[in-house]
């Protein structure tokens, strides 16, 4: 998805919220007058350009997000991001301060950071801390 000029990739287990997360950052970016696009829904193709990782939808599901308990519904999109940061949906807790980890996808190293699976409320204020750290 795209947050302002900022790619972020959501990553996790089938049912750890990624959709629901994507939908709620969208709402909130929005929201506040922001730009903000969904890139994909639980699939997608990535390719290195110039260094860095860039993400697209495959056609067949471009333009579409699976809402939960309504099923694919069309949705404000973009056709492909840069990447800039992965969030990574885990059960349990995450460390309270995390070292700066990074995850390598096709050669490319991402800034990543692990927020617990199903809590959009704390995944909302990583990427808000995240956010107003790179002035997006």
């Amino acid at each position: 998805m795209l947050i302002g000029d900022r790619g972020i990739l959501i990553m996790g287990p089938s049912g750890a919220g990624k959709t629901t997360l994507a939908l709620a950052l969208l709402d909130h970016f929005t929201g506040l007058g922001g730009f903000a696009r969904l890139v994909s829904d639980d699939q997608i193709f990535v390719s290195v350009a110039g260094g860095r990782l860039v993400c697209n939808a495959p056609a067949s599901i471009e333009g579409l997000a699976e809402v939960p308990g309504i099923g694919p519904q069309a949705i404000d999109f973009e056709r492909s991001a840069v990447i800039d940061l992965c969030l990574e949906l885990i059960e349990g807790e995450t460390e309270r301060f995390q070292e700066q980890a990074s995850l390598t996808i096709e050669s490319v190293s991402i800034p990543k950071i692990s927020v617990p699976s199903r809590n959009v409320r704390a995944a909302l204020q990583i990427v808000l801390s995240m956010a107003n750290r790179n002035g997006a």
